[in-house]
C-alpha cells in the first residue's frame, strides 16, 4: 500500500494510561530532539523527482500503516538476523552480569527490552564494548542500513501514538526514547500469534494483570540461548519491583512457564491474561 503524501494527517493524540514504570518521570522527562529524514538525505525534497509533494512521499511511505515509515523497518535479511541476535544476546547477558549503567538503567521489563532494542541498533564499536562491559564478544555482525542515532527518526525510537505514519510526526515528539510495556505493545508491535509456539527469536510475550497497579507486563523470547547448551524455548524478562526492591532479570525456558504455580502468568492461549506473541514493527 503506497500513501501519498497529501493523504497523510496528523495523529490523534493518545493519553498513556496503566504505565508498567514505577518511576515514569525520571525517564519519560527525557529530552525528545526534532527527528531527521532518512540518513543521508538531509531535504527529501532534494532527489530527483518530479513533483516535491511525491518526493516526501516516496521518503517516508508507511505501507502497513502502522505507524513506522518504510525507510525506517529492516529489510535485508541479513540486517534482521543481525538486529535479532544482538536484541536476544543483550537481554539474556543481563541475567549473566550487568554493568553499573545497565544496572542503574533497567528496573522493569520495559526497561530491559528498551536496553537490547537500543543497543541492538548503534554502532558497535570497541567503545560501546567497553562501556556496556560485554560478558563476552558474540561475533556477531552490525545492522548495514543505518546505526542509532543515525537512522531515519533520529533520538526517537518508539511510537508513543497510534495511526499511520505522517511527515508531522517528526516534529511533534511522537518518537521518543522512553516506552512503557503498554506502549511497546500497542504502537511498536503487530501480534504474531496467542499461541507461544509460533514465537521466534526476538518476539515479546504480554500479560495484562488486571488487578496489579501496573498491569502490562513484557517477556523477551530468546529461543536458543547464547548462554545455555540446551533448550530452544528460552524467555527473558526482568520482575520489576519485587517485595518492596528493586527487582531482578530472570531467564527461564517456555516450557517452565507454561507450569508456573500462578496460572496467571502461563503463556496459554486459556489464559486470559496472556496477550500473545507480538513482534517489532521494523522487522514487519
Amino acid at each position: 500500500m503506497i500513501l501519498l503524501f497529501a493523504a497523510l494527517v496528523a495523529v490523534v493524540a493518545w493519553a498513556q494510561s496503566g504505565s508498567d514504570e514505577r518511576t515514569p518521570g525520571r525517564e519519560s522527562g527525557a529530552t525528545v530532539r526534532a527527528l531527521a529524514p532518512p540518513a543521508g538525505e538531509a531535504n527529501p525534497t532534494s532527489r530527483p523527482f518530479g513533483n516535491p509533494s511525491v518526493a516526501v512521499a516516496a521518503a517516508w511511505r508507511d505501507r502497513w500503516g502502522d505507524g513506522f515509515p518504510d525507510t525506517a523497518r529492516l529489510d535485508r535479511f541479513e540486517d534482521r538476523e543481525n538486529f535479532v541476535r544482538w536484541l536476544t544476546f543483550l537481554a539474556e547477558s543481563q541475567f549473566y552480569g550487568q554493568s553499573a549503567p545497565a544496572r542503574e538503567e533497567i528496573q522493569d521489563c520495559a526497561a530491559l527490552i528498551r536496553f537490547a532494542f537500543r543497543n541492538a541498533l548503534v554502532a558497535h564499536s570497541p567503545a560501546w564494548r567497553r562501556t556496556v562491559a560485554l560478558p563476552r564478544e558474540p561475533g556477531f555482525g552490525d545492522i548495514v542500513k543505518f546505526a542509532y542515532p543515525n537512522w531515519p527518526l533520529g533520538r526517537g525510537l518508539f511510537r508513543t501514538r497510534p495511526g499511520p505514519f505522517a511527515p508531522a510526526d517528526l516534529k511533534h515528539g511522537v518518537f521518543t526514547e522512553f516506552a512503557d510495556a503498554e506502549t511497546l505493545l500497542r504502537h511498536n508491535t503487530f501480534r504474531v500469534s496467542p499461541n507461544v509456539l509460533a514465537a521466534r527469536s526476538g518476539d515479546l510475550l504480554f500479560f495484562h494483570q488486571s488487578t496489579q497497579r501496573q498491569p502490562y507486563h513484557a517477556m523477551l523470547f530468546v529461543g536458543h540461548s547464547h548462554f545455555q547448551p540446551q533448550g530452544s524455548d528460552w524467555i527473558v524478562y526482568h520482575t520489576g519491583e519485587l517485595n518492596g526492591g528493586r527487582g531482578e532479570v530472570r531467564e527461564v525456558q517456555a516450557s517452565l512457564l507454561e507450569r508456573h504455580p500462578d496460572p496467571h502468568w502461563r503463556p496459554l492461549e486459556t489464559n486470559p491474561r496472556f496477550l500473545g506473541v507480538y513482534r517489532f514493527a521494523l522487522l514487519r
